[in-house]
């Protein structure tokens, strides 16, 4: 990784502390089949696919904790250049824009910059992430009926990062030589949600061209 590139992932600013898992745990061992599977350069189409034995809940939570992570520094490798006044709007080209809704501040879809969506995204996804309720660490502890939906709701949020850094700045992931490293992350996720049905294809149609090219 260049110079560069390690400063940018040191700034800590855009980033969330990154969620671990802890040793010992099933979750823990699941991440280092994934991680193995990715390390041996296993075609990303088998690395995603749920290993014999496992449980679904189980590979999609870590599945999902990881992308967050790694989603995390493809925008902080961009965020100098994602500002209120580059981008006023949370946007995926002209045809696409992307509002915020939650549970409290934003009771109704509002058109926030860019940069603040960003931020409540990730606010929210840690506060699903470390909710012992909805993404249970204690094996044996089951995952409540909706958990499916919530993963789901995340990914397809995370997917507008990754349509917003290519439509409007690939450029700077270009100049900070960071391409490849974000192409193998796309396809990663690509994959792995197209593989389990976690995202409505419409979420999928910003990047749908780039997709039919990069993703055989």
């Amino acid at each position: 990784m260049s110079m560069a590139l390690k400063q940018v992932f040191n700034k800590e600013r855009t980033f969330r502390p990154k969620r671990k898992f802890e040793p010992g745990t099933q979750r823990f061992e699941l991440h280092k089949k994934a991680q193995a599977s990715l390390n041996a350069g296993l075609d990303l189409k088998q690395a995603v696919a749920l290993p014999h034995g496992e449980d679904l809940n189980d590979w999609v939570a870590v599945h999902v904790v990881d992308f967050f992570n790694r989603i995390n520094l493809i925008y902080g490798t961009i965020s100098d250049s994602c500002t209120d006044q580059t981008c006023p709007v949370m946007s995926g080209g002209p045809k696409y824009e992307y509002r915020w809704q939650d549970e409290h501040k934003y009771k109704k879809p509002t058109a926030v910059p860019a940069p603040k969506y960003m931020s409540l995204l990730m606010d929210w996804i840690e506060v699903q992430i470390n909710n012992e309720h909805i993404f249970p660490t204690n094996v044996g502890t089951p995952f409540p009926k909706t958990f499916m939906q919530v993963a789901k709701k995340i990914l397809s949020r995370l997917f507008r990062v990754f349509v917003h850094v290519y439509i409007h700045h690939f450029d700077r992931v270009n100049q900070m030589g960071a391409e490849a490293h974000v192409n193998t992350c796309y396809k990663h996720f690509y994959y792995f949600v197209t593989e389990f049905n976690l995202t409505d294809h419409k979420e999928l149609e910003p990047l749908k061209e780039m997709t039919s090219q990069m993703c055989h």
